[in-house]
């Protein structure tokens, strides 16, 4: 049940409205967004929603069911709100967003709130964004416990691993870029493969604060990532990377000896061989 003012219950029962949708989205730093599809921009509890912003929801769908009712919100990437930069950085990755209506003529009439949840991901091509809106009832759509498996279900640090990241963590600076992905430092001396499925932090330049996975490390101090950097790289940006796991056994205890803190099997049998009976052994 939606609990609105009775100015406002009043104001949607008579002949013609005058509603407009909003959206605050408030982004894990403090940054509070609001847009609005009125044309004019709106000021309301100390927020400023813009107009024409481009957002543009697919349709709202809440049940009394504990089923996920997840929506999409698409729109044009802009300068002055939703930025290309700002996506790849993952500014917007898990923020709060509410959905809401107002009579645009008399906002004191409060609001009628539609919808709660975060942002979940976020895609983008030629000025146009994605973003996916998750209900509160994905927080209910969860694993609880775990499948056996040859590899690790532990992150690399966490709790169930244990690993000191200090231990495998090097501060470095870049010496060559070739791009947002693509860049070196002559420094590292670790092998071929090291850094792999690791993370590299900046430190210092236009993407201080922010880390991107590794997709390729090779001796001699070359670096790609998985995603080119939001902002640009230059020679002198300082950094701190962090050795990868693969999650199998052998790297666990020859990278990390770690082996007391695996949380995989790895000498479980695979599908086929469990699969397998008398008739199909031979």
């Amino acid at each position: 049940m939606k609990v609105i003012s009775t100015e406002l219950r009043s104001h949607l029962e008579g002949e013609a409205t005058t509603l407009a949708t909003c959206w605050k989205l408030t982004c894990r730093d403090g940054d509070v967004l609001g847009f609005t599809d009125h044309d004019e921009e709106l000021l309301i509890d100390s927020v400023n929603y813009i107009a024409s912003s481009g957002f543009n929801p697919t349709a709202v769908q809440s049940t009394s069911s504990l089923a996920v009712d997840n929506l999409d919100v698409d729109g044009v990437l802009d300068d002055a709100s939703i930025t290309e930069e700002n996506i790849f950085s993952g500014k917007y990755d898990f923020a709060e967003i509410e959905i809401f209506m107002v009579n645009y003529a008399d906002l004191s009439q409060g609001a009628l709130n539609i919808k709660r949840g975060w942002i979940g991901e976020v895609s983008y091509s030629k000025q146009h964004f994605i973003a996916e809106v998750r209900g509160l009832t994905e927080k209910l759509n969860q694993k609880i416990g775990d499948i056996f498996s040859p590899t690790c279900r532990a992150n690399l640090g966490d709790a169930k691993c244990g690993a000191d990241l200090e231990e495998y963590t090097v501060s470095g600076e870049i010496t060559d870029v070739s791009s947002r992905q693509v860049f070196a430092d002559s420094a590292l001396v670790a092998a071929s493969g090291y850094y792999n499925f690791g993370r590299i932090i900046f430190t210092s330049g236009e993407n201080q604060g922010l880390s991107m996975e590794i997709k390729d490390y090779r001796e001699g101090g070359a670096i790609t990532l998985v995603l080119p950097m939001a902002f640009t790289v230059d020679v002198g940006d300082a950094f701190d990377i962090i050795a990868g796991c693969d999650k199998y056994f052998s790297t666990c205890v020859y990278k990390f000896d770690n082996a007391v803190n695996f949380r995989g099997e790895p000498h479980v049998l695979g599908l086929d061989k469990i699969m397998q009976t008398a008739s199909t052994r031979n």
